[in-house]
């Protein structure tokens, strides 16, 4: 029998954890929160060290993500890509900023090659980004796979500002402590 439906979740923590009625009026704000996500990710042993958050015009949270794939054995979801999808699934659109934009993610690491074609694709206007691609592969064993040379104009030719080292050493301490573990099973 070839199944016919693909469920993902995220923990039941982050219900608890995250206010969807506050404002994140700040990039540090929105920022700090995805990497909140992943550091309760990895201490809650819910998934890889990686968070995301969708925010919409008002600075308020559409949804967010961590990161999944070990627990749903599934190599796409992503801390981006699973909030993109929640995003999508909230407000019934593919193309996020359809919905009205400017629509922004905020990550706590710079996305992989699959997570990069992602934001292209879902309607971003602008990225967020904690962690760069070469912390995440100094301070674990992840692949972030190819991006283009010039990945930022390649995104901002496509009207996606991109905004890099925001909290970076906090998002490193969530990656530095993922890595000192037996190898991240989880």
């Amino acid at each position: 029998m070839l199944y016919a439906q693909v469920h993902l979740t995220l923990p039941a923590w982050v219900q608890e954890r995250v206010d969807t009625a506050r404002d994140y009026p700040g990039d540090a704000d929105k920022v700090a929160l995805a990497i909140e996500l992943s550091r309760v990710n990895v201490e809650a042993q819910s998934g890889g060290p990686f968070g995301a958050a969708v925010f919409g015009p008002d600075d308020r949270i559409i949804a967010v993500g961590v990161n999944r794939v070990l627990p749903h054995a599934c190599s796409v979801a992503h801390a981006e890509t699973m909030a993109y999808m929640l995003a999508q699934q909230r407000l019934q659109t593919p193309r996020l900023n359809e919905y009205g934009g400017p629509i922004t993610l905020a990550t706590s690491s710079q996305p992989c090659c699959m997570c990069y074609g992602a934001t292209v694709w879902a309607g971003i206007d602008r990225l967020l980004i904690g962690a760069r691609a070469e912390d995440v592969e100094a301070l674990t064993p992840f692949d972030e796979g190819p991006l283009p040379e010039d990945w930022v104009g390649a995104l901002q030719q496509r009207g996606i500002e991109v905004v890099r080292d925001i909290r970076r050493e906090a998002a490193r301490a969530v990656l530095r402590s993922y890595g000192e573990t037996d190898g991240g099973k989880y």
